[in-house]
């Protein structure tokens, strides 16, 4: 029997990007899905693309960086499906500014929507997915464990996933559920369509640089990674080099890499 057949699977962020990805693949895979989102109107139109694709699924609004909105949220969902049995925090927001002209209230919202949001659907599953051994997938980045130019909020959102889902894993040890970070690279979503000014305003006209990987390539990495339960994933689009440099010769990489690898273009240019 498929692994995720007739699984119960909430996605945050869902309606676009990654999310709008896994929610295809793992309801390709015979799952059901809750979709969850701030868009009413693309939450409707996504569950019917779904419908007409034969995969179960029901949108929730829900703005993950409100706790009680994710208490509610997430009561509804175990009523509607009766369990849960995979988490996928994928809601995020990002910034490009530096960090000397940044407003304090981007760094809060930040994370807010990064942190907190996944924090706060995290506990609000957490029984669920004891009851059912399921998993939390928690999409991280290349920024959870190196530095980004212009970035430092988004940065911190991601290392403080790390922290978090790194001991949450540690204290699940023995209650067989899976704790994953997924990092990828650069990828062709609206994360940076939606992008934060230093003002808080929003910017749409970032000029992206490099190669940027497939929505549903990440999915399908990360849907693998998920029926073997990893703990950790390095997307293959994330140069390895620059994971190693990052740790191992700091200097070298904030001097050569930092930038290179960040996927938008300085102000200037």
């Amino acid at each position: 029997m498929p692994k995720f057949l007739h699984k119960t699977v909430v996605i945050t962020g869902a309606c676009a990007g990654i999310g709008r990805a896994l929610a295809l693949r793992f309801g390709e895979a015979g799952a059901r899905i809750a979709l969850v989102d701030i868009r009413d109107e693309e939450l409707a139109a996504f569950s019917e693309h779904l419908e007409s694709r034969s995969v179960y699924s029901k949108g929730y609004h829900c703005d993950t960086s409100v706790r009680e909105q994710v208490k509610h949220c997430f009561q509804s969902i175990r009523e509607d499906f009766g369990k849960i049995d995979v988490l996928i925090n994928n809601a995020g927001i990002t910034h490009h500014s530096a960090f000397e002209e940044t407003d304090p209230d981007v760094f809060q919202k930040i994370m807010d929507v990064n942190y907190f949001g996944a924090l706060n659907c995290t506990r609000s599953a957490l029984q669920s997915l004891i009851e059912n051994q399921g998993q939390v997938i928690t999409m991280s980045s290349m920024a959870g464990f190196a530095p980004l130019e212009f970035r430092s909020a988004y940065s911190a959102s991601k290392h403080a996933l790390h922290g978090l889902f790194d001991c949450l894993r540690v204290e699940l040890r023995n209650k067989n559920v899976n704790v994953m970070l997924a990092c990828p690279g650069f990828t062709a979503t609206d994360i940076y369509k939606h992008a934060l000014r230093a003002d808080g305003s929003i910017s749409s006209q970032l000029q992206m640089t490099g190669k940027a990987s497939a929505p549903a390539d990440v999915a399908e990495e990360i849907y693998q990674a998920a029926l073997k339960r990893k703990r950790l994933l390095i997307l293959s689009n994330v140069d390895w080099r620059a994971r190693l440099f990052a740790r191992c010769v700091p200097g070298f990489f904030e001097k050569h890499l930092a930038h290179r690898i960040s996927g938008i273009a300085r102000p200037s240019e």
